[in-house]
This record gives C-alpha cells, sequence and structure tokens, in this order.
C-alpha cells in the first residue's frame, strides 16, 4: 500500500492512468472489503488523483486550435482557442470563448 501511495505522491500520472486508478480506488470502496483508515486513504488518493485529471483536461483545452482556414500551399492555418469566459451583459449570464468565423 505505502508503495503504491509514495508512487502517486511522486510523480503525477498522464489522465488515462489517472482514470484507471480512480477506477480501481472506486471499485475497492464499492465493494466495501476496506477498513475505515484505508478507506479514508483510498478517498483521499481519488480526490487528488480527479483534481488532477481535471487540471489536465483544462490546460489541453487551453491548447485546442481553431482551423480558420489553409493557406496557398494547403496548410492549415490555426489561430489559438480563445478560452476566456465573457460576459453577456443583456443576458445577464456568463458565456465561454467566441468561436471564430
Amino acid at each position: 500500500m505505502t508503495d503504491k501511495k509514495n508512487q502517486n505522491d511522486a510523480a503525477p500520472l498522464n489522465f488515462e492512468d489517472a482514470l484507471k486508478r480512480l477506477d480501481e480506488i472506486v471499485h475497492a470502496l464499492e465493494e466495501g472489503d476496506v477498513g475505515l483508515n484505508e478507506a479514508l486513504e483510498k478517498y483521499e488518493q481519488g480526490v487528488k488523483l480527479l483534481r488532477q485529471s481535471y487540471e489536465l483536461l483544462q490546460k489541453t483545452e487551453r491548447r485546442i486550435e481553431l482551423l480558420s482556414g489553409v493557406d496557398a500551399e494547403g496548410n492549415p492555418i490555426a489561430e489559438p482557442f480563445d478560452d476566456t469566459a465573457t460576459i453577456d451583459a443583456e443576458k445577464g449570464g456568463v458565456r465561454r470563448g467566441r468561436r471564430r468565423s
């Protein structure tokens, strides 16, 4: 148990590995075969993995580029996705970045 815990603390997992580990934790907790202390440790690990996965998704979302056309040689022209939230004053809500056309 301590080996896995130290591995999780040592280096962040990639998204797929984090989801796999999170699934293992959820399964173990749903089975109910672990004691209270171990269940609490697994829960804390799960929260850390969930937070890490969410951060990875946010970083990936920021890297997405919009295809705005092609140049004369047929190469794609991409521009960064505007991921800043904008306030829609007329509707009083927050709207995600606009797509450029």
